[in-house]
């Protein structure tokens, strides 16, 4: 089976999970081809990357005319739902403009070497390639819709088409899932299949009574990942005689903005930016920590994470997860057994929590077990690839492919652990209603 993967950028530094996706669909004896609508590398991996560039879009002067011709309804589909419908951003405009002006320009590329599936990896400017190739061509795609494609701004003016038309959506958490419903997608074609590790790092026992406890944290400076709010988080935890170290990962425009609000609450001794580090440096300093803390809150544009990757990975390594009940993070996080939930506007329960790892050794060592069987359960790459690959196979009727096998009936290819927390899921659906 061949299957065209459509990507915004492709490879980018932050998105390894996309990188170990291909890696396994491979094994599964997928045929892939990397196309890269914006930017990115002509080569991965020895395999070649088809690097659409912007000077490509000169051939709209002949391709658009043609297209015209032959399928003058379908233009005319795209050009009244951009008419009638607000365009959110200038980016969001950039991305359908991009999006189309790909299909139009590739469709008859397509036409003559046709994959058997198109996928786009993004509901975004990869799902809306998918879907003008579709209308074009006939060629069935599938897309991936996730916590950003649906929630930022409700999504793009052309998202209830593309969800209409794909031969499947796939998704990685049941908030996402609920969203699409939401949106109109048909249940039988949402597929929950969710990411995964290649293989499980080293579990690492909890060090007994830490005096100084150390917390981590991974994710991009943007504002969905609540960094102002976890440095007052910190200012708190100082005052209230809490000692503590925290290193926090990552890079992106808030940066700058984030160490200087760190420096005005006095936290230069207990909090330090690190930077981005590849996934083996990021292992490397989860050894070091005891605590993983995640921030993430629902962005004023609606933004917001489904199940960061970077939790069941610290999750795998045995540190305890403290996380804000937003989205998905909920399904991997019931508090008390495989992390803490703690809501941002009670620090006592912050607070409670710190305390436990510091001196309730019983209970971490339960939460770290715990959490470890979640990750293997969930979240192992192998299982969750072959269940991709089957539900692509599906998709458009190819046999089975080869390499384990995981169950294939729905409800075993969309397993949802979900919180017993039932005060997380409280709090979550009363953000979701105030976003």
């Amino acid at each position: 089976m061949k299957i065209a993967y459509l990507f915004t950028t492709f490879p980018v530094q932050s998105e390894t999970f996309l990188q170990r996706e291909l890696r396994l669909m491979a094994k599964q004896g997928v045929q892939i081809q990397i196309h890269s609508l914006w930017k990115g590398s002509q080569e991965w991996e020895g395999q070649k990357v088809e690097h659409f560039r912007h000077r490509h879009l000169f051939k709209l002067l002949w391709e658009l005319p043609y297209w015209s011709f032959r399928k003058p309804n379908v233009l005319r589909n795209v050009l009244q739902r951009l008419y009638q419908h607000e365009v959110h951003s200038l980016q969001n405009l950039g991305e359908l403009l991009m999006g189309l002006g790909f299909a139009i320009v590739k469709a008859r590329d397509f036409s003559k070497a046709p994959p058997d599936l198109l996928h786009g990896v993004w509901a975004t400017m990869p799902a809306t390639a998918a879907w003008l190739l579709n209308q074009l061509t006939g060629l069935p795609y599938s897309m991936g819709a996730h916590a950003y494609d649906v929630f930022s701004h409700g999504g793009d003016c052309l998202l209830p088409a593309k969800l209409t038309s794909a031969r499947l959506v796939h998704t990685t958490t049941a908030a996402t899932r609920r969203r699409l419903l939401q949106l109109g997608a048909d249940s039988e074609r949402i597929q929950l299949v969710r990411r995964g590790l290649d293989h499980f790092p080293e579990f690492i026992p909890a060090r007994k009574n830490p005096s100084t406890i150390r917390f981590i944290t991974v994710g991009r400076m943007v504002p969905k990942k609540g960094f102002s709010d976890q440095l007052q988080l910190y200012k708190k935890l100082k005052e209230a005689g809490i000692s503590f170290e925290a290193r926090i990962i990552g890079d992106g425009g808030l940066k700058q903005r984030l160490i200087d609000q760190r420096d005005r609450l006095g936290l230069q001794s207990e909090v330090s930016f690190v930077g981005w580090l590849d996934y083996g440096s990021v292992i490397r300093e989860y050894a070091w920590a005891d605590a993983f803390v995640f921030t993430g809150k629902i962005a004023s544009n609606g933004d917001r994470d489904g199940l960061p990757n970077v939790i069941p990975e610290a999750m795998a390594c045995g540190l305890v997860v403290l996380t804000s009940p937003v989205s998905g993070t909920v399904e991997a996080i019931e508090d008390g057994e495989t992390g803490f939930v703690c809501p941002m506007n009670q620090f006592e329960k912050w607070l409670a929590a710190v305390r436990a790892i510091q001196a309730e050794l019983h209970l971490v060592a339960h939460i770290q077990d715990k959490a470890r069987k979640w990750v293997e359960e969930n979240f192992d790459n192998r299982k969750n690839a072959a269940a991709l690959a089957n539900a692509l196979r599906d998709a458009v009727g190819f046999c089975d492919f080869p390499g384990p096998q995981p169950p294939r009936t729905k409800s075993d290819a969309s397993v949802l652990q979900m919180p017993a927390s039932q005060e997380a899921v409280q709090d979550y659906n009363q953000q979701s209603r105030a976003s």
